[in-house]
């Protein structure tokens, strides 16, 4: 991973740079603000470290130039300074730096910012992988709008206020919390393996069609559970397969692809399963009007227990309005 080391001292340039090069980055230095602003067009490094105080252009001048020019390609940039008090620090944020370092600083320090930058940019680089994977099944369905992002920001929701109830499971956790929210949007990635005249069709399916139609759970969960074998195991694509297998799947029983019951189901996938049936119910099809959130609550509350885990519905009563505001920010007129 590419770094930029910008400091107008040579001393303090010297030994960012010997001890970043030996935590095995390959490092280009700058002498100011305006060389780092000149390479930093040219080279596009990844990680950006740069004093504050510097002749030509200084620091917050170099990390706001770069903010505005960036476009999607994310630069981390931390900060170097002798300030340490609060409201320099503030201000430094807010021109837009990522991190900062005070000055003195020791070897690990260096190293700690650099694995903060490195999973910071990593997450960035899985989001977009999956969110691009996400849209392929979306883009042969015209009639989703923003779906996906619903999708994401409503199992969140529930995540988030299951991991601040008392009896939260053990399984959810801040790590859970950022999983759920990067893999939910590949629940309906088996649909590119449905035909159009199946996936497309506006009136009821049949049952060789709805046969076929269900099969999108097990085509979805045997590609990402693939990926997952063929890495080095990232536990997202686990739980991104286990929501796309199972979101169908009913508390009862009575779901498919696999009939699986109550704890059964992965809770990942109980967490999606509410996301993607009131995302359902609130918005338009060709084959549907969308119901008001009232009468989608209702529908959903009425199925504690048959479709849906009592402890999650519990879970979404308590932040029904999020859905409702989730849904009004991404909803397609």
């Amino acid at each position: 991973m590419k770094v930029l080391i910008v400091d107008d001292e040579i001393t303090g340039r010297k030994a960012l740079e010997f001890f970043t090069k030996n935590f095995g980055y390959d490092v280009i230095t700058a002498k100011d603000g305006a060389i780092a602003w000149d390479i930093w067009r040219k080279e596009r490094p990844h990680i950006v470290i740069t004093d504050w105080v510097m002749p030509n252009m200084n620091g917050l001048e170099l990390c706001n130039n770069i903010r505005k020019a960036e476009g999607d390609e994310y630069t981390y940039i931390i900060i170097v300074t002798g300030r340490s008090e609060k409201q320099d620090m503030v201000k430094g944020l807010e021109a837009g730096a990522d991190d900062y370092i005070v000055k003195p600083f020791v070897k690990d320090e260096i190293l700690v910012r650099l694995k903060s930058a490195e999973r910071v940019l990593n997450l960035q680089s899985k989001n977009i992988v999956i969110f691009a994977l996400a849209k392929l099944s979306e883009s042969r369905d015209t009639d989703t709008g923003n779906h996906l992002e619903r999708i994401r920001h409503y199992s969140r929701a529930l995540a988030e206020t299951l991991h601040n109830m008392n009896n939260s499971p053990k399984e959810i956790n801040k790590q859970f919390i950022e999983d759920i929210f990067l893999t939910s949007p590949l629940h309906d990635i088996g649909k590119v393996g449905i035909p159009d005249t199946i996936l497309l069709k506006t009136g009821r399916l049949n049952v060789s069609e709805y046969d076929m139609m269900k099969t999108h759970t097990i085509i979805g969960y045997n590609t990402l559970y693939d990926a997952y074998l063929k890495s080095t195991k990232a536990q997202y694509l686990k739980m991104g397969a286990d929501i796309a297998r199972s979101h169908h799947e009913k508390y009862d029983g009575s779901g498919y692809p696999d009939g699986l019951r109550g704890d059964d189901i992965p809770l990942s996938a109980r967490i999606v399963a509410i996301a993607d049936y009131y995302d359902a119910l609130v918005s338009k099809r060709v084959y549907k009007e969308s119901y008001s959130h009232e009468t989608a609550c209702s529908i959903i509350i009425k199925a504690k227990g048959i479709n849906f885990e009592p402890m999650i519905i519990d879970v979404f009563i308590k932040c029904e309005k999020k859905f409702a505001l989730i849904h009004e920010i991404f909803k397609i007129n």
